[in-house]
């Protein structure tokens, strides 16, 4: 998968899996991770799907209707993607964090739900559920923030609310964040989910 690798100043730290939404790149997200944590190591990557030109991580039949087949092949890409880059970059495979916006965000909460260790938390821009009617995984100690715009036209606020209820249900540690805007990825919720990062990852440092 095209991807970026930065190495961090502090190995102990997460590393930092940046997702973007349809139509960014590997490029998009990388302000955000020097505003979560500018310490940490960073893998940026490219969704492998183009749909009109404009990369994505899955397939979709229609705005909001996922093609599942696809989401499960490409959740499993992904995954076995960051077994080759933790070998290859000699980083905890154990300790990714997953940023993601919109499909990124997405593609990040079906990593959660459908490999138990593919990361130790996320952090979520305006998600969707990713999969209904499955058997989760046991997500105790893992970490998750959930950012949502009460007007979202595209995630509608019982997406956010039952992404929280269904990662709970698997006893993640879920925190929920709104704010009265759109699809927009803000500044505000950007900061929202540094302060969350900094007391569930560095122990409120």
């Amino acid at each position: 998968m095209k991807h970026i690798y930065q190495k961090g100043k502090d190995p102990s730290r997460p590393t930092l899996l940046l997702l973007h939404g349809t139509g960014g790149n590997e490029l998009d997200l990388l302000p955000l991770a020097g505003m979560i944590d500018d310490q940490a190591s960073v893998l940026s990557v490219r969704g492998n799907v183009l749909e009109n030109g404009m990369p994505r991580f899955f397939r979709r039949l229609a705005e909001g209707v996922f093609d599942i087949e696809d989401l499960i092949f490409r959740t499993n890409e992904l995954n076995d993607f960051l077994d080759e880059a933790a070998q290859k970059y000699e980083f905890d495979r154990h300790s990714i964090l997953a940023i993601g916006y919109s499909n990124g965000a997405n593609i990040a909460a079906s990593l959660l739900i459908h490999h138990q260790n593919a990361l130790s938390g996320a952090i979520l821009h305006h998600p969707m559920v990713p999969r209904r009617g499955i058997e989760l995984p046991d997500l105790t100690g893992k970490s998750v923030f959930i950012s949502a715009g009460t007007n979202d036209p595209i995630c509608p606020q019982t997406e956010s609310m039952e992404l929280e209820s269904l990662l709970t249900r698997a006893h993640a540690q879920v925190e929920l964040y709104w704010e009265n805007r759109g699809h927009q990825l803000t500044i505000e919720e950007v900061n929202a989910a540094a302060a969350w990062y900094k007391a569930a990852y560095l122990g409120g440092e």
